[in-house]
């Protein structure tokens, strides 16, 4: 994408394209899951102080990486394999800076478009607010144990340990709800261009 930027000729293969879309989604969907596991982390510190070493022992803590990181790279594959099994037509231009895989589900024609659509919007709402939901549960709790605190100075500085975990959960599905929940209005597409397209 970067290359593709600094160069006049803005055009892309499938293969890199589909690659493009495999990585955004493989991050994206693995950032959300360590999100997930730093929230269970928090509660443990917060909730279950003398199990943490346990719980949180550092071979828990790699198998837990690791799956986030497993889980990623399918939840990617699997939409990416959704996106570039359909037919496309037309001009092929992408009207985005990247392969995005609404700017791709434009350019698709064919009998099951609405079908695969409908597929890939159930595949990333259903694990992201997955993950959001076990998050905000982690939260629920931490925020239990934290009023049971009876001094504030105590309360402030246990709830100091998760402002930054809280900060990155808002910041990341802040902006994923701007990009993927905004209306769709007449010019939605033109909304998401870095620049105009050449002509």
């Amino acid at each position: 994408m970067l290359v593709d930027m600094l160069s006049t000729c803005r055009t892309i293969t499938w293969a890199a394209c589909a690659s493009q879309m495999f990585f955004s989604f493989t991050f994206g969907f693995t950032h959300s899951f360590l999100l997930m596991i730093m929230g269970y982390d928090c509660y443990v510190a917060i909730c279950h102080p003398l199990r943490y070493n346990v719980l949180m022992n550092p071979r828990g803590c790699a198998r837990l990486v690791s799956w986030s990181w497993a889980g990623g790279s399918i939840m990617g594959m699997m939409v990416t394999l959704i996106v570039f099994h359909l037919t496309f037509c037309g001009s092929n231009v992408i009207h985005h800076f990247a392969c995005h895989v609404l700017s791709l589900l434009k350019l698709a024609c064919g009998k099951e478009t609405s079908s695969v659509t409908l597929g890939v919007i159930l595949v990333c709402v259903s694990a992201l607010m997955g993950c959001l939901f076990l998050i905000v549960l982690s939260y629920v709790f931490i925020v239990a144990a934290i009023l049971r605190i009876p001094s504030a100075e105590g309360r402030h500085k246990t709830f100091s340990t998760c402002v930054s975990h809280l900060t990155v959960v808002i910041v990341h599905y802040g902006f994923a709800s701007i990009i993927y929940l905004k209306p769709k209005g007449p010019h939605s597409m033109d909304s998401n261009i870095l620049w105009p397209p050449p002509i």
